[in-house]
């Protein structure tokens, strides 16, 4: 077999911010045609290198090499000169442009000393039905939903025909469906010589798509191996310098008595004639594909969109819930699906980040408690084993995973009695994820009733008592944890 050629080499790459080693003597080689994985937790440093490939940030010493030729990569304009297209986690497209604004932003098709903006919508039409996107190329962003967002971020990558393409987390928020699309972009792409960079935290996804994986921890570049001569669990040992004996941690219990009933609830838009129950102490997911009206319908619940029909009954009351506030007064915590722009705070610390739902806790009369403040912030730092230099670190400068954590911490303080996750490991690490795992099996065990939405079939799966399945705003169906499989989820979510 011809051997292929390395068209990228990141050598001794080594990076430093105040007080952190981010990369200490990073090396990665790619080969043409191959799907490299970046593996790691969240803070060992992938998403640093990805970022000084790509010119975001600088190196302070190592060299990179494409195509056999040294290159300094000093901005965004040098790597894409040099081919190099990033996808990343964080989605950087302008909400009040249209997706063809989008895809040719920084590269316009002119006429005369205008933008042809009739030509750029019909060559981005033309790529993005190639690529097998259901998507107008005259939409503006802002109305598409996460998972459409992300595949324009795709197709402006493609169509800027880059040698090198790094994919960070590219299917965090698309369906199963769409994964497949992507999968086949990606082995067209690679059919044509294209090599990527494939960062992502589902392990099972390495076997369908990846050649290669590097494993990085603590900023450093600990192994490379070929993909279908290791395996999982030895990856994972790797990734997190330790054997995580269980991975999904879940104490199936005797049901409790019902705490919460939702009669035919409805917002007169994406959420029909929606019913459920939880109990107390046990763990409710709900699945279906991108669109079918989950988070719609914990929006609702929450207080966020308006009820327009069906009842809510809590501990057997019938309960009117207009605004989050009424609904946090009757023990319900709503953690969303985009942290970013949703949740957090990003030009705040993280003790701000954690403790601004229970000022109460530390403010009388005015009067400042520091040191209950500081106590209530490390309290769920340790909990959720959260990476941070200190209670005063920005939390827009931490890891995606890390914000997760003080999000999650955050809506634990309120103590809840029933908390609602709304994707909650999206973005996070094989280590990471098993820490909350655990913490929602001691949280059930204390009482504790969670609402989980998640994509992740394995994950809903392991860790649902039961688990309704939506589709087009109505619950198709619900499944016992003893009966359930992903073939029976798949064709509830289809009808």
């Amino acid at each position: 077999m011809e051997k292929k050629k390395v068209i990228l080499k990141m050598k001794n790459i080594t990076k430093t911010f105040p007080g952190v080693k981010a990369l200490d003597n990073v090396s990665l080689e790619l080969m043409e045609g191959e799907v490299h994985a970046l593996l790691g937790e969240n803070g060992a440093g992938k998403s640093t290198l990805i970022k000084v490939l790509g010119g975001i940030y600088h190196a302070d010493s190592g060299e990179i090499e494409i195509n056999d030729n040294k290159v300094k990569i000093n901005s965004v304009q040098d790597a894409e000169r040099n081919g190099v297209a990033i996808i990343h986690q964080e989605l950087v497209l302008v909400p009040y442009m249209t997706v063809a604004e989008n895809i040719f932003l920084g590269r316009e098709l002119s006429k005369k000393i205008t933008v042809d903006l009739k030509a750029q919508e019909r060559e981005a039409q033309k790529v993005l039905d190639e690529l097998g996107m259901n998507i107008k190329a005259g939409s503006l962003v802002k109305d598409l939903s996460i998972a459409q967002q992300q595949m324009v971020e795709i197709t402006k990558a493609v169509s800027a025909h880059s040698k090198i393409l790094v994919m960070d987390e590219p299917t965090s928020s698309i369906a199963e469906k769409e994964v497949e699309n992507l999968f086949k972009i990606m082995r067209d792409l690679t059919a044509h010589g294209v090599g990527i960079i494939y960062i992502s935290h589902k392990m099972s996804e390495l076997q369908d798509i990846c050649d290669r994986v590097t494993i990085m921890r603590d900023g450093q570049s600990v192994a490379t191996k070929v993909v279908s001569e290791t395996s999982r669990d030895e990856l994972i040992a790797l990734m997190v310098g330790r054997q995580l004996t269980q991975y999904y941690e879940r104490d199936f219990q005797k049901q409790g008595e019902e705490l919460l009933r939702v009669e035919a609830l409805s917002d007169g838009d994406r959420v029909k004639n929606v019913s459920f129950k939880l109990h107390k102490g046990e763990i409710v997911g709900f699945s279906g594909l991108v669109g079918a009206g989950r988070s719609e319908t914990m929006a609702a619940l929450f207080g966020l969109t308006k009820v327009v029909s069906g009842e809510i009954y809590i501990n057997g009351q019938k309960t009117v819930i207009r605004n989050p506030k009424e609904a946090m007064a009757k023990g319900i915590a709503f953690v969303p699906e985009n942290r970013k722009e949703e949740g957090l705070y990003l030009i705040q610390d993280v003790r701000y980040n954690t403790t601004i739902e229970v000022l109460e806790q530390f403010i009388k009369n005015l009067n400042v408690d520091r040191k209950k403040e500081e106590s209530i912030t490390q309290r769920f730092i340790d909990m959720m084993r959260t990476k941070t230099p200190s209670q005063i670190q920005t939390i827009g400068n931490l890891s995606g995973g890390n914000q997760q954590k003080v999000l999650i911490g955050r809506w634990l303080a309120t103590e809840p009695k029933i908390l609602i996750l709304d994707e909650p490991t999206r973005g996070i690490d094989v280590g990471a994820k098993s820490e909350i795992y655990a913490i929602m099996n001691e949280l059930v065990k204390n009482g504790v009733s969670i609402i989980m939405i998640s994509s992740e079939l394995p994950e809903i799966i392991n860790m649902s008592d039961r688990i309704y399945v939506m589709a087009d705003g109505e619950v198709k169906g619900c499944l016992d944890h003893t009966e359930v499989s992903q073939e029976s989820i798949m064709n509830l979510a289809a009808i």
